[in-house]
């Protein structure tokens, strides 16, 4: 079966190793580059998907001849399915304490409990409840 990684573009390796580190729990993996972080910074996201965090002109190097979007702009929407509503909101807690933005919620919505923060370079995340709605 093929792999996918998901890549986007980040304005600081360390601080983003420090955010998904202390908002998510992922644990980056790979070889130490000089300045100590995994070169690629990738973290595996259970059960085979990685998600690559690449600087920012890297990036543009790699999708090249598109155009990187500019920060603030989203293309993709990441999903975080956790356990209970409960979860839902102690995952924003942690993500909020590490520096992201809470962007909405936490809130029941008719399909369930959610809400949406902002990393440090303005990816979005929703944190959802993978407990069913009536």
């Amino acid at each position: 079966m093929p792999s996918v990684t998901v890549s986007l573009p980040i304005a600081d390796r360390r601080t983003a190793l420090d955010f998904y580190t202390a908002a998510f729990g992922f644990e980056a993996v790979g070889e130490h580059g000089s300045d100590g972080i995994p070169e690629p910074l990738q973290f595996e996201l259970g059960g085979g998907p990685r998600l690559m965090l690449i600087p920012r002109g890297g990036f543009g190097w790699v999708a090249a001849p598109n155009a990187v979007a500019e920060a603030g702009t989203s293309e993709v929407l990441l999903d975080l399915r956790v356990d209970d509503d409960a979860a839902v909101e102690a995952a924003v807690a942690r993500a909020t304490a590490a520096g992201a933005r809470l962007v909405a919620g936490p809130e029941a919505k008719p399909w369930a409990y959610t809400a949406t923060v902002a990393d440090p370079d303005g990816h979005l995340w929703t944190i959802t409840s993978a407990a069913s709605r009536p």
